[in-house]
């Protein structure tokens, strides 16, 4: 399929777009892509809320989009959306984190800031599009797609996007390898062509998750047991561990095979985790999973189709089937027709079909 990346170009018309400029490499080589073919482009830099004892790197975020914008001679705008990030992914996570879910901010994130509050933003303005630096597609028909590097692919992170959206949205990396954009930043002399990726909580930057909730999250030691029930070591609050995970707890009596253990079930009332080999931990064939909050970008998922499916960034895709979907309130359950990685309460369920997102739901 053709990316999107061009569209709107034949008209002859100069297309208004909104490109969003965090400051890194990835958005500012979108930027001069645009640019290059013909649109009409406005960078923006979204300010969200940070933490006040983590030091502020907004501003210098901030100040590296503003050089990218005077370097391609566009204009720039910043956009205030702290309450929205502080309401609808900082205090979300932490409460789910609370519930013993594991959420992904950045998933939240891309809902109710970059496709959310800018969106919004960005129409109300007069844009035609919207754009952003993240590696996927969307086809002429309007159909998300993985990015072409399965290395970066993130239209996992992308499936809270509405159908009545896509037709107003571009990514004009999402065609390309990671190298090749460090390339072209290079190639237009960006003022962040050697910036090194950002890594960290969506906007807030590095910081450990672990620290992050230990803030607002009251740390409690309890007992780590294994699957006969018995306690082999300690951690430091269930709250904070998440099924399939490997570290963030102590065992203090190992078996003679030394195997290395993974979270396999959690107690958030007794505050306990059970750990397993890792053999113990995968969802085996026939294992329904129930899904809230269902998204659908474009047709609803046909009952017995083999779509796949992941539950969590870059994880393996299984072949899954859908057994129920409930339109109204937006639930769904997918059966998967082979073993699989573990999934965790709170995490989002992307469904795929072949390279096209379809949509996806929060795991139950």
């Amino acid at each position: 399929m053709k990316s999107q990346a061009i569209r709107g170009l034949n008209t002859g018309l100069k297309k208004k777009v909104f490109v969003g400029l965090s400051g890194g490499v990835d958005s500012s080589v979108s930027a001069a892509l645009l640019k290059k073919a013909g649109y009409d482009v406005t960078g923006v830099f979204i300010r969200t809320w940070q933490p006040d004892w983590l030091p502020c790197t907004w501003r210098e975020e901030r100040r590296d989009a503003m050089r990218v914008a005077a370097h391609l001679d566009i204009p720039f705008a910043t956009l205030d959306l702290e309450k929205e990030y502080k309401r609808d992914v900082a205090d979300y996570m932490i409460a789910e984190y609370k519930a013993g879910r594991t959420p992904n901010p950045d998933v939240m994130c891309n809902k109710s800031v970059k496709f959310g509050g800018f969106y919004d933003w960005a129409m109300a303005q007069g844009a035609d599009y919207v754009a952003t630096g993240h590696y996927a597609q969307v086809s002429d028909k309007n159909s998300m797609l993985m990015g072409v590097d399965s290395n970066k692919d993130q239209s996992y992170f992308l499936w809270t996007i509405r159908h009545d959206q896509l037709p107003h949205i571009l990514f004009p990396i999402g065609h390309l390898a990671k190298p090749e954009v460090r390339k072209l930043a290079a190639k237009f002399k960006l003022p962040t062509a050697e910036k090194k990726d950002s890594q960290g909580i969506c906007f807030i930057g590095m910081v450990d998750m672990k620290d992050f909730l230990a803030h607002y999250i009251e740390s409690k030691e309890g007992s780590v047991l294994n699957e006969a029930g018995k306690v082999i070591g300690t951690h430091s609050g269930a709250v904070f561990l998440t099924i399939g995970e490997r570290h963030g707890f102590t065992i203090t009596e190992k078996g003679s095979n030394d195997e290395a253990y993974y979270v396999i079930a959690k107690d958030i009332e007794k505050n306990t985790i059970t750990v397993g080999p890792k053999l113990t931990v995968s969802n085996s064939s026939n294992t329904s999973i129930s899904i809230m909050q269902t998204n659908w970008m474009n047709e609803l998922p046909i009952l017995g189709k083999k779509y796949q499916a992941r539950g969590r960034y870059r994880q393996t895709l299984n072949e899954v089937v859908f057994t129920e979907i409930d339109t109204k309130k937006k639930t769904a359950v997918v059966t998967f027709t082979e073993d699989s990685q573990p999934m965790a309460s709170g995490q989002s369920l992307v469904i795929y079909d072949g390279e096209m997102c379809a949509g996806g739901g929060v795991i139950q």
